[in-house]
């Protein structure tokens, strides 16, 4: 009798992955901050456009500015390249320090965080899904961003294909297909941030402290960036990989940089990750 009974216990210990995925981007999805969030980004490229249209439409003909910005103007699908990549200065990267604060330290402050620590649940697969959530949300995020660009570059600013810095013309096919490379590299780089904000997330219970240290890393690594003398730490910063992602409209694409970038994020999602993982092992509540 009382294997009898301890064998639905036992089933009733684990609930479906699917099920636990399902429910965490439900909740994700219906904090009011995440909306608001997302409904903003997805102005961003819009914005742009509407900017550069009226810049280079005004009789003063003025220059739209430097880089990507100055071949938008024509070149509608450059618009959600030259979105993302903007937004990656501050947006994007607030976007992902946001999310991986609410995950633990947003649990943590409203109290259940510890209910879910004491429940009979992995806390590897319990950080699993909270990262899940993070990383699902923003690639929803870059992928919204990528939409509206695409839809407001042809509407507001024309072309029929991509003109690229190197002054080659890519079919409108090859265009969508540097548009969702971009969208792939920038998530990468969205996730090895909020990976790092994950781990700060683990150690705190005040998800303002996240954003901030997010933030910091991001402000701090551009600032060494910029000193000659600390040219040898350049390769181990995580906004180096970001300069790159602008390089996805030469013809033909820069393969090593663009791959090393994505590797350099990629030991950041790992390094994040484990740091939460080992904190989530030893944490009583």
């Amino acid at each position: 009798m009382t294997a009898a009974l301890d064998e639905p216990r036992a089933t009733a210990r684990r609930a479906p992955l699917t099920r636990l995925l399902r429910s965490e981007l439900r909740m994700v999805l219906r904090r009011p901050r995440t909306l608001i969030g997302l409904a903003l980004l997805a102005m961003v490229p819009v914005v742009a456009g509407i900017g550069i249209a009226i810049a280079t439409g005004s009789p003063s003909g003025e220059s739209v500015g430097d880089g990507l910005a100055s071949l938008v103007e024509g070149n509608g699908l450059l618009l959600p390249i030259f979105g993302l990549t903007m937004s990656m200065t501050m947006l994007l990267p607030l976007t992902g320090a946001m999310l991986a604060a609410d995950a633990l330290a947003g649990e943590a402050a409203n109290g259940t965080l510890r209910g879910l620590l004491m429940a009979p649940v992995g806390r590897a697969r319990l950080l699993a899904v909270k990262a899940f959530g993070v990383a699902a949300v923003s690639l929803f995020a870059v992928l919204l961003m990528a939409a509206t660009g695409i839809v407001a570059g042809l509407l507001l600013l024309g072309g029929d294909g991509m003109l690229t810095s190197s002054g080659t013309t890519l079919s409108f096919g090859a265009g969508l297909g540097r548009v969702l490379l971009t969208v792939v590299l920038v998530t990468v780089q969205v996730w090895a941030l909020a990976a790092v904000a994950l781990a700060v997330s683990a150690w705190t219970e005040h998800p303002l402290i996240v954003v901030v240290v997010g933030l910091g890393v991001v402000i701090v690594s551009g600032v060494l960036s910029v000193i000659p003398a600390l040219d040898w730490l350049t390769p181990a910063l995580i906004t180096t990989s970001w300069e790159g992602i602008p390089e996805v409209v030469k013809d033909p694409l820069p393969t090593a940089t663009l791959l090393t970038g994505v590797l350099r994020a990629g030991c950041y999602i790992l390094i994040g990750y484990s740091i939460a993982l080992s904190r989530m092992l030893t944490r009583d509540g």
